[in-house]
């Protein structure tokens, strides 16, 4: 006689800024290299040439606002574990095939997040021509602070993008250095599938990126959008 399972899971959420409502994430997709000067550090060519795409599991969120003192726990299998700061996209309407003029009106909002990488991993995975996804996309891997609607805060173009570990500054760049903007990101993306509502896109991270290690306390935002507190347990 067989046996059925039942699964009933939540879906992942994001805070909102000064809100009790809750925004469900649907997928998470993250672009590579999307700053001169991190590319450059991570032995790649920073030419315009066409963006990469790279996803995680919604169920790696880690609602992380200042206030919130969250401990993130240090994966297991690295010993070789970064932080990468970025700024967040949150869509908020369908986008399937649209031109970069269009992109702006379907972002919900933005927030501030860490792509948190076990980079030996990656490494390994990059070095035999493999997917990156025990490198990126494992649990509590995608840090993100609360996140604050285009209607109270518009579209960020100019706005420090910063991070630091046990107070000590290690990246500090602005999100107006990103060499794909977000309209662009948004149209490449949108052209390969469909993008809806619950979407978050991390739009890369500055130079800069280093380890951490358990007890480490991590601290970052992008001014006029979020920050983020985390300890690493």
């Amino acid at each position: 006689m067989g046996v059925s399972f039942i699964f009933q899971t939540l879906p992942a959420i994001c805070n909102i800024v000064d809100s009790n409502d809750k925004f469900p994430v649907r997928r998470i997709l993250c672009v590579g290299a999307n700053y001169v000067a991190h590319a450059l550090e991570m032995g790649r060519d920073p030419t315009r040439e066409p963006p990469f795409f790279f996803a995680k599991p919604s169920d790696a969120i880690v609602n992380a606002d200042k206030v919130l003192n969250t401990l993130v726990p240090y994966p297991p299998q690295t010993n070789n574990f970064h932080y990468e700061m970025e700024m967040v996209v949150a869509i908020g309407q369908n986008a399937q095939n649209i031109e970069a003029e269009e992109a702006l009106g379907v972002i919900w909002g933005y927030g501030a997040g860490i792509d948190l990488t076990r980079r030996d991993l990656q490494k390994a995975a990059k070095d035999k021509g493999r997917p990156w996804e025990l490198g990126k996309g494992f649990d509590n891997s995608a840090v993100i602070s609360s996140l604050n609607p285009v209607s109270k805060i518009g579209h960020p173009q100019d706005a420090r993008i910063w991070l630091s570990v046990n107070d000590i500054i290690k990246q500090d760049s602005n999100i107006e250095k990103l060499i794909w903007s977000v309209p662009e990101m948004i149209s490449i993306l949108s052209k390969t599938m469909t993008l809806k509502p619950g979407d978050l896109i991390y739009t890369g991270t500055p130079e800069g990126v280093g380890p951490i290690s358990k007890g480490d306390k991590i601290a970052g935002g992008v001014d006029g959008v979020g920050e983020i507190s985390i300890t690493i347990s």
